[in-house]
C-alpha cells in the first residue's frame, strides 16, 4: 500500500545533527530563498529549526509574514468544530475520549441534537464547520456520519446556514473515502499525532489506532478516493517539535510526489490538559512559546501555499502573536464535547481550551488587528481544489480570490450577526481593504456585490 514507509527517521536524525552546526548566515540565506514562495528542503528546514539567535529568529518571522500575505492576503478563515460524538475504542495516553477514561459523560448526539447544534453556530454567524467524532460510532457505522454532514447542510436558521463541511474523523478504507467524498465533504482532516514511531506505540496503547501505518496511509487512500483536499498535523509535545517539523514535511513531500497534491493544511495543536490524563498535564516533550512560534514561522517558509490552522487550544495572547507568522485559518467560538453550544457546558470535553472567546470577541480583535475575517467557501463550490487549488495557491494567485471572497462573506457577518461595536470596526476595515484590491474591474464587481448584499442577497462570491 502506498505511503506505508513514508518516514525515515534516520534522514530527520541526520539532518538535525548535520545542520546544528550551521551558522546564522546559512540561516539568512535560507530564509532569503524562502521570500521565492517555492518552499524549502527538508535539510534548509533543520537548519531553521536549530536557530536560536533573537535577532535571526525576528527576520525569519519577518519573512514568514510576507510569505502568507504574499499567497494568501491578509485575511483569516474562520470555522468551529462540531463534536458529534466522543465514542472511541482507542486508548492514547493524552486524550479524554480514551476508551478507559471513566471521568466524562459519553454521547453521541441524535440527528435532531446535530441540527440543533448547528443552529446555535448559524445564529453566532458560522459558515464553516469542522465535523469531529471519537474513533468509534453508534451501529451505523459510517452512515452515522454520512447522516450528520447531510443534516448539517440541510439546516437553516434564518439567514444563516453552513456553506461547507470538513471532517476529523477515522480512517476510512478507500471505497469509504468514496463515500465520504460523495457527501459533497470539503478537506479531510487527520493528525498522525507523533511521527516517531516508537513514541506513537507508547502513546497508543490499544484499539485501532494503535496501527501507526494505518493512520499513516489514510490520506493516500483518501486522495485514492477521490478526496483531493487533506489536512494534516502533529500534536507537539508528545515528541521533540523539530522532528515533529520534518516528518510533517516528509509527509507533506510524499503526497506531493505520489499523488500531485500536497495538504491543503497543517494543523499546528499543542498538548493541552484533558480529563483523566497525566501525559496531557505534562507533556513528555514540551513546546515554549517561543518555540511554537519558530514552528508556524518554519512550516509557512517551507510549505508555502499551505493553510495554518490555529485552534483554541492557545490562548488569545499566543494566537494573535502567531497570526503575523503565516497563520490562515483559526477555529473561534469552538466547544470540544458533544452538545456544548445548545446545552452550553464543557463536561465530556476533548482537551481543555486557551481561548474562550465568543466568535464575534474573537473578530472584533482581529479585525483590530488589520486582518479581514473570512467565511469563504468559494474554492470548494466551483471546484478549485486539489490540484487546481495548488496550481493558484503556489504562484499566489489564489490571493485574487481570498480578498474579496473574504470582504463579501465579512460583509454577510456584519449585517446579520456582528455586535454594534463590530459593525463600526468591520464596516472601516472593508473600505480600507477594497483599495487593496488590486484589479479595477474586480474591485468594482466586489463593490456591487456588497450593494447586493444591504439589499438582501447572501452567498456571493467569485
Amino acid at each position: 500500500m502506498k505511503g506505508l514507509n513514508l518516514i525515515d527517521e534516520n534522514i530527520i536524525q541526520a539532518q538535525l545533527e548535520v545542520s546544528s552546526r550551521s551558522g546564522t548566515e546559512q540561516v539568512r540565506e535560507i530564509i532569503t530563498k524562502a521570500r521565492e514562495l517555492k518552499g524549502l528542503e527538508s535539510a534548509e528546514v533543520a537548519t531553521l529549526l536549530q536557530c536560536n539567535d533573537p535577532t535571526v529568529l525576528q527576520e525569519m518571522f519577518h519573512a514568514a509574514r510576507e510569505v502568507k500575505e504574499s499567497i494568501y492576503g491578509n485575511r483569516l478563515v474562520l470555522f468551529s468544530p462540531l463534536y458529534i460524538s466522543n465514542l472511541c475504542q482507542n486508548d492514547c495516553q493524552y486524550c479524554a475520549f480514551r476508551v478507559r477514561n471513566k471521568n466524562i459523560r459519553r454521547k453521541a448526539l441524535t440527528q435532531e441534537e446535530i441540527a440543533e447544534e448547528v443552529r446555535h453556530l448559524v445564529r453566532t454567524g458560522h459558515k464553516r464547520i469542522l465535523l469531529v467524532a471519537g474513533e468509534a460510532t453508534p451501529e451505523e457505522g459510517l452512515d452515522y456520519i454520512l447522516n450528520a454532514i447531510e443534516t448539517i447542510y440541510a439546516t437553516r436558521e434564518g439567514k444563516g446556514e453552513i456553506r461547507r463541511v470538513n471532517t476529523e474523523i477515522a480512517p476510512l478504507t478507500v471505497e469509504e473515502f468514496r463515500r465520504l467524498k460523495d457527501s459533497k465533504i470539503g478537506t479531510y482532516v487527520l493528525f498522525q499525532e507523533t511521527y516517531h514511531l516508537g513514541t506513537y506505540k507508547k502513546m497508543h496503547l490499544s484499539g485501532p489506532k494503535a496501527d501507526y501505518y494505518w493512520r499513516l496511509g489514510a490520506m493516500g487512500r483518501a486522495l485514492e478516493g477521490g478526496i483531493d483536499d487533506v489536512g494534516i498535523g502533529a500534536l507537539f509535545g508528545l515528541y521533540d517539535f523539530r522532528f515533529e517539523v520534518l516528518a510533517l514535511l516528509q509527509h507533506a513531500r510524499h503526497l506531493e510526489k505520489v499523488y500531485g497534491i500536497g495538504p491543503h493544511t497543517i494543523s499546528v495543536p499543542r498538548l493541552e490538559p484533558a480529563d483523566g490524563s497525566e501525559i496531557a498535564a505534562n507533556p513528555p516533550c514540551p513546546v515554549s512559546d517561543g518555540d511554537f512560534k519558530k514552528i508556524v514561522a518554519i512550516l509557512r517558509l517551507a510549505v508555502p501555499y499551505t493553510g495554518i490552522i490555529m485552534s483554541t487550544r492557545e490562548t488569545a495572547k499566543i494566537r494573535a502573536e502567531t497570526f503575523a507568522l503565516g497563520v490562515s485559518q483559526i477555529s473561534a467560538g469552538s466547544r470540544t464535547n458533544p452538545g456544548g453550544y445548545s446545552e452550553g457546558d464543557r463536561s465530556g470535553a476533548q482537551f481543555q481550551l486557551g481561548d474562550h472567546r465568543s466568535l464575534d470577541e474573537v473578530i472584533f480583535d482581529i479585525v483590530r488587528m488589520g486582518y479581514v475575517p473570512s467565511f469563504c467557501t468559494g474554492c470548494y463550490r466551483l471546484g478549485r481544489t486539489g490540484e487546481d487549488f495548488m496550481d493558484l495557491a503556489k504562484p499566489g494567485l489564489i490571493k485574487q480570490f481570498c480578498l474579496p471572497n473574504a470582504i463579501l462573506t465579512f460583509k454577510e457577518y456584519l449585517e446579520d450577526y456582528a455586535t454594534r461595536e463590530t459593525h463600526a470596526a468591520g464596516f472601516s476595515l472593508i473600505e480600507k481593504s477594497l483599495a487593496e484590491i488590486p484589479s479595477a474591474k474586480r474591485r468594482d464587481e466586489t463593490e456591487n456585490r456588497l450593494i447586493q448584499i444591504e439589499q438582501g442577497e447572501r452567498d456571493l462570491y467569485f
